[in-house]
């Protein structure tokens, strides 16, 4: 998707809404498009746990894909100051201090709810961190509750014979992941 035309689209958004805005930066980044925004009034942008930011995001991906006669919304990330890259980073300590607990305990644990962008966060990180190839992943539940389960790649995948629900172990320390202000 052209760089310009995103730039030039969400410059229109943004300023039709009144919202302050610097710079945008427009960059291509491991299969989607990321976009960030630099803010004299970030949190404004932000809004309360993300939900301007995925507000302007959903906007954003549905002017585009008119503009564009795409079939299905393109995989843009609306960043502002740094926000998102910090909640991505978030995501990938608590899957690091999970990944612990099962090298420890050798149960799998379940990360908290989040969704399918955070998730695929996870999924990646384990897959590709050259220390975290003893793991793998999977997410199970419904909807908002869906969620990731980490695994010793050794574990049965399932129970048995690799039919039915997974019964994840919880950590100990599962109320302080410091996921709980994550925008999911």
């Amino acid at each position: 998707m052209e760089h310009g035309i995103i730039r030039e689209t969400l410059t229109g958004l943004l300023e039709h809404l009144h919202l302050p805005f610097s710079d945008i930066q427009v960059s291509d980044d491991d299969g989607f498009v990321r976009i960030d925004i630099a803010s004299p009034s970030a949190s404004q942008l932000i809004g309360w746990h993300g939900e301007t930011l995925n507000a302007l995001q959903h906007m954003l991906k549905a002017i585009m894909r008119t503009k564009a006669a795409l079939d299905r919304s393109p995989f843009l990330v609306l960043d502002i100051d740094g926000y998102r890259r910090d909640q991505e980073e978030k995501v990938r300590q608590a899957a690091l201090r999970k990944a612990e607990f099962v090298r420890r305990t050798g149960n799998r644990v379940a990360l908290p709810p989040m969704n399918p962008y955070f998730r695929r966060i996870v999924h990646v990180f384990v897959a590709n961190a050259p220390d975290m190839q003893d793991l793998t992943t999977a997410s199970t539940g419904e909807g908002d509750y869906r969620q990731i389960v980490l695994r010793l790649k050794e574990e049965n995948n399932m129970q048995g014979d690799g039919e039915g629900e997974l019964s994840p172990v919880l950590a100990e320390d599962s109320d302080d992941n410091g996921l709980e202000n994550l925008d999911v």
